[in-house]
């Protein structure tokens, strides 16, 4: 199957929704996201990105997320009483339609949901998206000291392929390596099949619930 880059298009799974991310959507993502433990992991470049004001937070999203060139996603959840709530973000990206690769990265998540279903099933869910679309391998990369970041990739089943070193540089000026995994279309039947399995479990406990602050 020849690599086509996928037109935007909202994507349902059983407890979120991806759904193409606007600028419209920058308020609420700053809501969800703009926490000093967000980008103290390495998200935006480092704890020097983390924008505390809605004005700076937007100023600083208008130039890291891929609005044309990628497919930049609001995720939300879908069902139960927080239904609607934006809970994070991610972008299927750095496509290359002839080597058939393609990246999921620029993602992050409201703590209030680290460790549920919200991120099993959007990888889950963008995955299948990008090897429906006839990509033959997805990255998907971590800056080498968020340890928290590199488990997560790694329990989705993804396979470590080593350390890009100083691959870009951090918001304050150091450079990064990167940890570099991927999955393949060759592996990603077996893959996914576990994959299946954990977002099911995860998600008979209910619904995604956002507590309030």
């Amino acid at each position: 199957m020849t690599a086509r880059r996928p037109e935007p298009a909202s994507l349902q799974g059983t407890r979120i929704r991806l759904d193409p991310m606007t600028e419209a959507d920058v308020p609420e993502l700053f809501a969800a996201i703009a926490r000093p433990e967000v980008f103290a992991g390495g998200y935006g470049g480092g704890a020097a990105g983390y924008r505390d004001t809605l004005e700076g937070f937007s100023a600083w999203a208008a130039g890291y997320y891929s609005w044309e060139a990628g497919r930049p996603f609001a995720i939300r959840v879908s069902g139960g009483p927080s239904d609607g709530t934006l809970v994070g973000t991610t972008t299927l990206g750095d496509f290359d339609e002839r080597l058939e690769h393609a990246h999921i990265g620029w993602t992050a998540y409201d703590p209030r949901v680290w460790g549920t279903v919200v991120n099993p099933e959007a990888k889950l869910l963008l995955l299948d998206h990008a090897f429906a679309h006839g990509f033959g391998r997805v990255k998907i990369q971590a800056d080498v000291l968020n340890t928290r970041s590199r488990a997560a990739i790694a329990k989705l089943g993804a396979t470590f392929e080593g350390i890009v070193r100083r691959d870009m540089p951090r918001a304050d000026g150091s450079w990064r390596d990167s940890a570099v995994f991927s999955i393949i279309v060759d592996e990603w039947p077996t893959v996914r099949e576990a994959l299946v399995e954990r977002v099911a479990s995860q998600a008979a406990a209910g619904p995604v619930v956002v507590e309030p602050r």
